[in-house]
């Protein structure tokens, strides 16, 4: 019975979860004692976690000689008792034969193994690499898709220095933009001009993009800053956005969707509803539960249990 309370724990809130073990499973328990146990085992799992950093992760995607890799790191801002609001980042590593096309503009990811952490973001890259580390040798094989973030690169570079690093799509596209909305204001010049450069993106051109921003005569200072901006921020990134190789190349993403909706589905769904502010242990706590769940590995909550029943006898 513990387990389904710990599934519904770490599933809703607290407040909602107690009513559903009534009404479900004619289980009476209070949303307090939901809490306790949910947290209990979330911060026994979380301390497994911790003191097996350093080894490898067992359960690792398996890959033939062919497959890629895919893994993705992204952040999302959490509200916590003791320092308000606090980013949490979060990883998500899955291989190419798991992408399924549902649509011609909608996929579907059937695996993935995902990693959360309320901290330090070398202690976040200790726990990615837990996973990781095993697909060194693949080399170009493993592909890394960012925002941008220099620790994320960073990280990459000295950790996996032959992977493949992609700079979100979107993200470059988003930066585009923004730029454009600032320096035309003519829409039909907006559109036109916007166009081009996005067209040359995908087609790996981003050295002539850059030469077409730096082409652009601007006059106000503002303009000529979001100029330089965007000019720095393509050259640190044009060995990231080989667009035309990486869309021909393991399942052709570019973009970072698959991270955004995991944050979605493992930090907001749960953590982030109206008036929910956690303390940073429980948390770290309700983080490892939730990727567990998510990752497939609702077995190791169950051989907690276990043992702890053991202990007890």
């Amino acid at each position: 019975m513990q387990d389904k309370m710990i599934y519904i724990g770490q599933n809703d809130c607290y407040g909602d979860g107690h009513e559903v073990l009534s009404n479900l499973l004619g289980v009476s328990v209070n949303a307090m004692q939901l809490y306790r146990v949910t947290d209990f085992y979330g911060g026994l799992l979380e301390q497994e976690k911790v003191l097996e950093v350093d080894a490898v992760e067992p359960d690792i995607l398996k890959v033939d000689n062919q497959e890629c890799i895919y893994a993705m790191v992204d952040g999302s801002m959490l509200f916590t008792r003791e320092e308000a609001w606090k980013e949490v980042k979060l990883g998500r590593i899955f291989k190419q034969s798991s992408c399924m096309d549902i649509s011609n503009k909608r996929g579907w990811i059937r695996h993935s193994l995902y990693e959360a952490y309320l901290g330090k973001a070398d202690k976040f890259t200790d726990r990615m690499d837990r996973y990781l580390g095993c697909y060194r040798s693949i080399d170009k094989r493993l592909i890394f898709v960012g925002d941008g973030a220099r620790w994320i690169w960073k990280w990459v570079d000295q950790h996996y220095p032959f992977a493949t690093q992609i700079l979100d799509w979107y993200h470059a596209l988003e930066h585009l933009h923004d730029f454009a909305k600032v320096c035309l204001s003519n829409q039909e010049s907006y559109n036109s001009w916007v166009g081009q450069q996005e067209q040359l993106l995908k087609n790996s051109q981003v050295n002539q993009v850059i030469e077409n921003i730096k082409n652009l005569e601007l006059t106000k200072q503002n303009q000529r800053k979001q100029q330089s901006q965007l000019i720095t921020y393509y050259t640190e990134n044009r060995s990231r956005m080989d667009y035309q190789q990486y869309q021909n190349t393991g399942a052709g993403i570019i973009g970072s969707g698959a991270i955004e909706a995991a944050n979605r589905e493992v930090v907001q769904k749960r953590m982030k509803l109206s008036g929910q502010r956690w303390s940073k242990i429980g948390a770290q706590n309700m983080l490892t539960l939730r990727t567990t769940k998510l990752s497939d590995k609702w077995n190791k909550v169950v051989n907690l249990i276990c043992t702890e029943k053991n202990k007890a006898a």
